[in-house]
């Protein structure tokens, strides 16, 4: 897709990010958007936000190198003992969705993902101690690598919402998306 993904817009006029972070800022202290490519763009499209002032922008200096760079990046700078990491491509997840999914938090867990029908899907939830084995492992590594390790305990939440697989990257996802 040629399109910038972030700044696509929802059929309310807002772009994917604003979206997100407008939902995020209900259930979180804090919201750590990384950025790389068009950086300033992104910056300046957050302005208009409500609650900015719990907006960190960190800037993934290896952004090319791939996703995980961009998660270590963000976590360099996220304060809070569980951190919720989310794609910009799952603009459609209501705030209901989000205010259950911070709900299934429980202490004995450093891990929690949503599921639907037993397929896992996106946001996921985890950790100081996730956090701390994802900040320790090598750039090449990615998430799939860290959540191998057996010590990270983790819970898989039946939400029965589809939207959680949503995945947009090209035109044609784009388009279908306006039509559900």
């Amino acid at each position: 897709m040629n399109a910038f993904k972030p700044l696509l817009k929802l059929g309310n006029g807002k772009t994917f990010i604003q979206s997100i972070v407008e939902k995020l800022s209900t259930v979180c202290d804090e919201i750590v958007v990384v950025t790389g490519f068009k950086r300033n763009e992104i910056e300046e499209n957050l302005k208009s936000i409500e609650q900015k002032e719990k907006i960190k922008f960190v800037f993934n200096k290896d952004y090319k190198s791939g996703m995980f760079t961009s998660l270590q990046a963000g976590l360099t700078k996220a304060n809070s003992k569980w951190c919720l990491y989310h794609f910009v491509d799952q603009p459609s997840l209501s705030l209901n969705f989000y205010s259950d999914f911070i709900k299934q938090i429980y202490n004995q867990f450093n891990w929690i993902q949503p599921t639907c029908n037993n397929r896992k899907g996106h946001p996921i939830l985890f950790d100081d101690f996730v956090k701390d084995k994802i900040l320790e492992s090598d750039f090449n590594n990615n998430l799939r690598d860290v959540t191998l390790d057996k010590s990270i305990n983790k819970k898989f939440w039946e939400c029965k919402n589809e939207l959680i697989f949503q995945d947009i990257d090209t035109e044609t996802e784009y388009l279908d998306f306006f039509d559900h």
